[in-house]
């Protein structure tokens, strides 16, 4: 954030640099906090009911 303020030599190029990657930071900060979740919850959501009081992700082993 300090060189977003800066004036000394290079400030000028620094700053060109260093406000994308504020703004990558702070978008994925958003991301992995609420919209990462939020989608994962849908899509949890969204699978199948237990059959016969077993997980939904039971398999049985195959025989030879």
């Amino acid at each position: 954030m300090p060189v977003l303020w800066s004036s000394g030599a290079g400030a000028d190029v620094m700053k060109r640099i260093a406000a994308p990657m504020i703004g990558g930071l702070v978008t994925s900060f958003v991301l992995e906090l609420l919209v990462y979740p939020a989608i994962f919850a849908i899509w949890k959501g969204r699978e199948l009911p237990p059959r016969n009081g077993l997980p939904a992700a039971t398999v049985t082993p195959a025989r030879d």
